[in-house]
């Protein structure tokens, strides 16, 4: 059985200036998995670069509020939606909360840096 805590993975800023923590990733574990899956948080007022990946990724809203923009769309996120956003998709995420943001992110086949792209 393979279990991993939280607060084990270590924290990091993202390209897109989330501050993520990876649980499971195929390169950071000996497990037969094709996604990664992250634990991400958005600070009060803050928004993540635009950015898009040549991968499918999931947000799933934990807590906070979250103005979503996927190409142009907008759309508010609280607790318990999930969001599906398409592969070269521009996307970013604005906290509109005065708490932290906090979402699990899926990527489909698992992040890759080369796969980002991050428009400043």
């Amino acid at each position: 059985m393979f279990v991993k805590k939280l607060l084990d993975c270590p924290e990091f800023i993202a390209g897109d200036n989330t501050l993520l923590r990876e649980i499971l990733h195929p390169d950071k574990a000996d497990l037969d998995l094709r996604y990664s899956f992250a634990h991400a948080i958005v600070k009060p007022g803050k928004t993540t670069f635009e950015h898009a990946l040549k991968t499918s990724e999931i947000y799933y809203i934990l807590e906070g509020k979250g103005m979503m923009q996927i190409d142009g769309e907008e759309r508010l996120l609280e607790p318990g939606d999930t969001v599906y956003i398409p592969p070269m998709a521009r996307q970013c995420i604005t906290n509109v909360a005065d708490i932290d943001l906090k979402f699990i992110c899926i990527v489909d086949p698992a992040w890759r840096k080369e796969d980002e792209i991050v428009y400043e």
